[in-house]
């Protein structure tokens, strides 16, 4: 990317922030002083790992000579069951165990069920929110915003609370605003839609000249079909979206 400059040969500032062009010719405003916290974050994260490596390696060195780990785990077993025997007749453990292993399935169960329930709704309130209260659906793209959710929803996931995007090929998508960290709901969808075989068929002709058109908008024939055409205009994008959704 390159640094934006005026007519002066001076740097172009958008909020305090210069602002550099990648090479589809979006303009994004640099955050440097953000840049710096998120490696300084990566960076304490990185040691975190490593120092939970080292751990687990440190426990490892406790079971090196072990030469059949499952012949290991018998003999676990084996001696629990002894030390058992002085409460419970060795012939009524595996009973005693079945009866307790089936009272935690069932609460397991109901754990479960509800932990499925609170996660769709989870999932309806923060995907479905976010493309209902979208700006740029709203501002740029010629479908609705279920269409919308229809054709992208797939690709967005509810993690750790957060909405979190993935492209075509399962990478997370991040901020070209804020290096470092991941991009939030419109960014992700902006991004999403640039890399959609049919975009020119749902973005507005009035929104064109956005990140996300082809060629960066112009005069491009192909979004004259949006939905500030006629009726058979609004019918192709629409067809565009259902038959890849």
């Amino acid at each position: 990317m390159k640094l934006k400059l005026d007519e002066n040969g001076n740097a172009v500032l958008q909020d305090g922030k210069p602002v550099y062009v990648h090479e589809d010719g979006k303009e994004v405003a640099f955050d440097a002083p953000g840049t710096v916290a998120t490696i300084t974050r990566l960076n304490s994260e990185a040691k975190g790992h490593r120092e939970r490596a080292e751990n687990a390696e440190k426990a490892v060195k406790a079971f090196e000579g072990i030469e059949d780990p499952a012949a290991a785990k018998k003999a676990l077993a084996t001696v629990a069951n002894l030390d058992a025997k002085t409460l419970v007749d060795a012939g009524e453990i595996e009973k005693v165990k079945a009866e307790i292993s089936k009272a935690f399935q069932l609460q397991l169960d109901e754990v479960t069920g509800k932990a499925q329930t609170f996660e769709q709704q989870l999932y309806a309130e923060k995907i479905g929110g976010s493309f209902s209260r979208s700006k740029f659906i709203a501002d740029k793209l010629a479908v609705p915003a279920d269409m919308v959710q229809a054709t992208f929803g797939q690709n967005l996931k509810v993690e750790d609370g957060k909405v979190v995007a993935y492209d075509a090929q399962g990478q997370k998508i991040f901020s070209r605003a804020r290096p470092g960290e991941l991009a939030d709901f419109d960014e992700a969808i902006e991004t999403l839609v640039s890399q959609y075989p049919h975009r020119d068929h749902i973005l507005k002709s009035s929104g064109a000249n956005g990140g996300g058109a082809p060629n960066g908008g112009g005069n491009n024939q192909n979004t004259k079909g949006n939905f500030g055409g006629g009726k058979d205009d609004r019918v192709a994008a629409i067809k565009a979206m259902t038959a890849t959704s």
